[in-house]
């Protein structure tokens, strides 16, 4: 599509010899308002050389460029030179972009031959998948299908936490009290149950923290009674995740979970001793990393079993190896933070440069409104419960709003688990999140209800105004303010993708969507569109056509369906 930034800057260069077009780029700003251009180059950098004010610099500037089919006017504000783009051209070139790629437009290849992991979700397996694992899945499905939108091999990995003590715990409390054919029954909560007990009853007798790290032992050294019951509580888990995933229309490309390393791990740690990095300490073994302002990191315990940092580092080894990552991204929480720095820079001083494409992509926690999440006290929002309740909420306003509407279990079910979806990807990731059932199923304001019935709003008024997209259109018609900014967000689209994927945040994408919707709302209030003018009439339609493509893949991109009715 072309490209009105490299326009300017190519005008820029044929004037500017002292500077790089990728120099002159770089210095391009977006003005705050359209009034002022929709882009501006400041000239404070050529004062030395032009040895002039700059206002007169930029004043000079634009006294020589010729005329450009691409801008309809050039001046200078002050020290700045700014352009405002030809709206003809530029709604001739969106619309006819949009209308020719459909559902691919804002695609690219520029992934293409790079392969990218995305670990994501990878809840631990014997405990609830609650709410507060919503962020790192909804998170990273949406990274997942967004670099695969650009063309990269993109490799979607469940790191399901299947071993630590905590099974030690789970091997005790079920031999001591548990009832097989009950937890077969309803294994997350009976699982919970018996690790809640586990901790409380810890907190009194100190013995059973020892017969937990005992029988965790025994599962690492591969006793067949603790692998059969480690077995059986994986499969259990992981059938009942599935009900969620399936519910988020979530797949993933491996399940490969810290087990998985456990035969990979003496390696590193042969490793690590052979690069005299690892240290004896009181029993157990670290590797110092106080010069770079962290403590030592643990891997080997004292009593010989591993930690999570040794089968990160193994994990990563082996994912090296197989996938030849371009980059290997982990949607890990914030508190994560230094464990990743940890290991991370372990890799480093193992001597391996790509120890830099492992990223972590945190983000903020998740609380309740009367306090913290806590799974040993059983404190916790089941997700299935968030998603099941979502639906019904939705079904309720739909019975009463539109109560006629075809297949609307289907579409309470798009709408609920979209809005649960939305409203956790529409701020920046880190910032902390407090679940508030009111807030999350609301379906008034900057929502995902509101996106979806504005891409359902235009499907409707596609088959009124019997929209073809063979007629021909005279897009000199589509003048009004209102629709020239629908087309320059439709315009930035494939940008926005761009930078959501640069920064790893999907709420890039979220807001921009909203930021349509209200435009298109605003448009659809002022201008009529099914009206006698035929001409005019085919214009708006198009312009209806080609937001409802972009909703559509943007909310796509997000891990949200888009009904063609509400």
């Amino acid at each position: 599509m072309l490209n009105f930034r490299e326009e300017a800057v190519k005008l820029l260069k044929s004037l500017i010899e002292e500077l790089t077009e990728e120099e002159i780029s770089s210095l391009i700003e977006v003005p705050p308002s359209y009034e002022m251009g929709d882009y501006a180059f400041p000239v404070f950098r050529l004062a030395k050389v032009f040895r002039k004010a700059p206002p007169a610099i930029a004043e000079e500037l634009v006294g020589k460029f010729e005329e450009s089919p691409y801008f309809e006017k050039i001046e200078n504000k002050g020290p700045y030179v700014n352009f405002f783009i030809n709206k003809k051209k530029l709604t001739e070139v969106t619309l006819e972009e949009v209308k020719d790629k459909q559902d691919k437009y804002g695609s690219s290849d520029m992934g293409k031959g790079k392969t990218v992991i995305v670990e994501y979700s990878s809840p631990n397996i014997a405990k609830p998948f609650h709410i507060g694992h919503i962020r790192t899945t909804v998170i990273g499905n949406a990274l997942y299908k967004i670099y695969s939108f650009l063309g990269y091999d993109t490799v979607a990995i469940n790191h399901l936490g299947d071993y630590g003590t905590q099974f030690g715990m789970l091997i005790s409390a079920i031999k001591k009290w548990g009832n097989l054919e009950e937890i077969e029954k309803d294994p997350i909560n009976e699982l919970l149950k018996l690790y809640v007990r586990f901790n409380a009853e810890a907190e009194e007798d100190e013995a059973l923290r020892d017969e937990a790290r005992y029988w965790f032992k025994e599962l690492e050294e591969g006793n067949q009674e603790a692998y059969e019951l480690w077995k059986w509580i994986r499969e259990i888990s992981l059938k009942e995740f599935n009900k969620v995933y399936d519910m988020l229309n979530i797949k993933f490309d491996s399940y490969a979970g810290e087990s998985f390393y456990s035969d990979k791990m003496p390696a590193v740690i042969e490793e690590l001793k052979e690069k005299n990095l690892l240290k004896e300490s009181d029993g157990a073994y670290v590797v110092d990393l106080e010069e770079y302002g962290m403590p030592p990191a643990l891997i080997i315990k004292s009593d010989g079993s591993t930690l999570y940092t040794t089968r990160d580092i193994a994990a990563a080894f082996y994912r090296k190896k197989t996938y030849d990552f371009y980059k290997n991204i982990y949607v890990v929480g914030a508190q994560q933070n230094l464990h990743f720095k940890s290991w991370i820079k372990i890799i480093e001083l193992m001597g391996y440069d790509w120890a830099n494409d492992c990223i972590h992509v945190n983000f903020g926690t998740v609380s309740l409104e009367d306090g913290t999440l806590s799974t040993r006290k059983g404190r916790v929002v089941f997700l299935e419960d968030v998603l099941n309740t979502a639906i019904k909420n939705t079904l309720e306003i739909i019975n009463e709003r539109n109560p006629n509407l075809e297949n609307k279990e289907e579409v309470a079910k798009q709408v609920g688990i979209g809005a649960v979806i939305f409203q956790e990807l529409f701020n920046q990731r880190i910032k902390d999140y407090v679940f508030s059932w009111d807030r999350t199923l609301s379906f008034d304001g900057e929502t995902g209800p509101y996106v979806q019935y504005t891409h359902a709003r235009i499907s409707s008024l596609l088959d009124r105004g019997q929209f073809n997209e063979e007629d021909k259109v005279n897009y000199d018609l589509l003048s009004s303010e209102e629709e020239i900014n629908i087309i320059r967000l439709l315009y930035n689209f494939p940008k926005v993708i761009i930078d959501a994927m640069e920064k790893n945040e999907p709420y890039i994408i979220t807001r921009h969507l909203v930021e349509i919707a209200k435009a298109y709302n605003k448009f659809y209030n002022s201008c009529p569109i099914i009206i006698e003018d035929v001409e005019l009439k085919k214009a708006r339609l198009m312009l209806s056509y080609a937001t409802k493509i972009v909703l559509k893949t943007g909310l796509g991109l997000l891990g949200i369906e888009a009904p063609e009715r509400m």
